[in-house]
């Protein structure tokens, strides 16, 4: 699987492509389905650009996008301030403008509870390791485990997940995302690529936008696929 993580958390002056409103997440959505992506993963935002876990936001900011992209998996973070549980419970009645999954921190005080939060109103749950944790029983409703990686932990990360026996996901941050992408690429873990993760190209350069990062992942991702 190769997702497109399309914007993070960063701030509008960070990258003039980067989209925070639900019109220009579609878009983007949009343009990298179109190169073969599978999966969106987004940090929805409110009227003033703050990311949201808000029930309304949600609802306009999922429905939007799927109906840009019908049928791709989207993927959202729980990482914002607030009750998130008390937030993820007014998702229930929200049918298509709830996401396929959302991503919870398993290092942040509570990630337990939210995972539980997530299950109950019938959203996927993907665990987040950064560090290496004991994880013990995995959540109800745990689908995937996203390893957010250097290129120097990465190994001792993968250790600790891959027998836990779900689907593992493996990605780096600004300088150590496409080094940790081709290693990802290479052992075969589904990947991501996209604004949130890096701003620039593997020759450093500035990336134009989401979909010039996608179509280079894709590039990467195929000159490694076992012939």
């Amino acid at each position: 699987m190769l997702q497109a993580c399309l914007n993070g958390s960063r701030a509008a002056e960070e990258h003039p492509a980067l989209p925070l409103s639900p019109e220009r997440l579609a878009e983007d959505a949009a343009d990298v389905a179109a190169l073969g992506v599978t999966s969106v993963h987004i940090h929805p935002r409110d009227v003033i650009g703050a990311p949201t876990l808000a029930g309304p936001e949600i609802a306009t900011t999922i429905a939007t996008v799927r109906a840009a992209v019908p049928g791709i998996e989207i993927s959202i973070s729980t990482n914002v301030p607030g009750n998130r549980a008390t937030l993820i419970a007014s998702w229930a009645p929200l049918a298509a403008g709830r996401p396929d999954i959302a991503s919870v921190h398993v290092a942040e005080p509570g990630w337990r509870e939210l995972a539980q939060a997530l299950h109950r109103v019938n959203v996927g749950v993907e665990l987040v390791v950064e560090v290496p944790e004991e994880l013990g029983e995995l959540p109800a409703g745990t689908t995937r485990i996203t390893v957010t990686a250097t290129q120097d932990n990465a190994e001792t990360l993968l250790r600790q997940v891959e027998p836990l026996g779900l689907p593992v996901l493996l990605h780096g941050r600004d300088g150590d995302a496409w080094p940790v992408f081709t290693y990802a690429a290479t052992l075969e873990h589904q990947v991501r690529m996209g604004l949130e993760d890096t701003l620039r190209m593997p020759d450093g350069r500035r990336a134009r936008n989401n979909a010039e990062l996608i179509a280079m992942a894709r590039r990467n991702q195929r000159s490694r696929a076992p012939s």
